[in-house]
């Protein structure tokens, strides 16, 4: 797929060195609160110990376009691979079941810029 004018791609813009790799979760809805509370107690160990870091955590301060005041969470791995390899492990796994019926999100594992 060809690039806009002006852009590079995240290997290109670090040179040899690998980029970083964000976690980034958009909630559209939440339902059940108590189930994202015990979903959070078993997840974020989880993510730390996969070598996660929050960058955000909590509500929007204002929303355009198609967004909405919900909740977002961006974390940031040494590269792609290792948030990838955190959300499908055994560990994240087990307290993502914790979120089943109770929220609807939109999760990304983007590569930094």
């Amino acid at each position: 797929m060809p690039r806009a004018l002006g852009m590079t791609s995240a290997k290109e813009g670090q040179g040899a060195g690998m980029a970083k790799g964000y976690w980034v979760t958009v909630y559209r809805a939440v339902s059940k609160p108590e189930a994202l509370a015990a979903y959070a107690k078993l997840a974020g160990p989880a993510i730390t110990a996969g070598g996660g870091r929050f960058v955000v955590r909590g509500m929007p301060a204002k929303a355009y376009e198609a967004g909405l005041e919900q909740r977002c969470v961006v974390i940031e791995f040494d590269s792609v691979e290792k948030a990838i390899a955190t959300y499908e492990g055994a560990e994240y796994q087990a307290a993502k079941k914790l979120l089943d019926g109770a929220v609807e999100r939109d999760v990304r594992m983007v590569e930094g810029a």
